[in-house]
């Protein structure tokens, strides 16, 4: 279960959830290719060269197949872990638009939050650079009355995130006999 869903007050509905665009991830995968290509190139030619078939006799010679096979397992290792850091930080932002309130949280181990209610957000701006609009994704600037500017990156969706707000800001307020029901 979500931050945002475990979150949410009697008789609040959730209307739009987003979080981190999947391009944070190309990072972690263009470090994935840098370390596990050479990784498993090197566990291959080991595997060979135990065989009798080696392809980089200066490498088997200084370090030898165990070697081989040891620095190109250590390389694959460390790009599954770079590539989990990567996803474990993208859904670790969460971002959602209630009938109440706009809920943000970013962070793994340490947690920033913020809970803004609707009827304090000022404005709400979105920045897409040419790439985030062909690709879905930009950043989101939400100024709180009397508040500094909350600034959040690589966004999916964007435009829709900021629609919803404007949606709910507009809407009239929710009944309260209907709330009552609904506890």
């Amino acid at each position: 279960m979500s931050y945002i869903t475990k979150n949410l007050v009697p008789g609040e509905t959730l209307l739009f959830e987003t979080r981190h665009h999947w391009f944070v991830l190309l990072g972690p995968l263009l470090l994935i290719l840098l370390l596990g290509i050479p990784g498993l190139a090197l566990l291959i030619d080991a595997l060979a060269a135990k065989n009798g078939h080696g392809n980089v006799p200066a490498l088997e010679s200084s370090i030898g197949p165990s070697g081989m096979m040891l620095l190109g397992g250590v390389l694959l290792v460390i790009a599954v872990i770079i590539f989990a850091w990567g996803a474990a930080k993208r859904n670790a932002t969460e971002m959602a638009v209630t009938n109440r309130r706009v809920l943000i949280k970013t962070g793994m181990a340490s947690r920033r939050t913020l809970d803004l209610m609707l009827n304090k957000v000022e404005s709400i701006g979105v920045t897409e650079t040419f790439m985030g609009r062909i690709f879905g994704y930009g950043s989101v600037v939400i100024h709180g009355t009397g508040g500094t500017p909350e600034s959040f990156v690589m966004i999916a969706h964007p435009q829709e995130f900021r629609q919803s707000v404007q949606g709910q800001i507009g809407a009239p307020p929710p009944d309260p006999a209907v709330t009552r029901d609904r506890q």
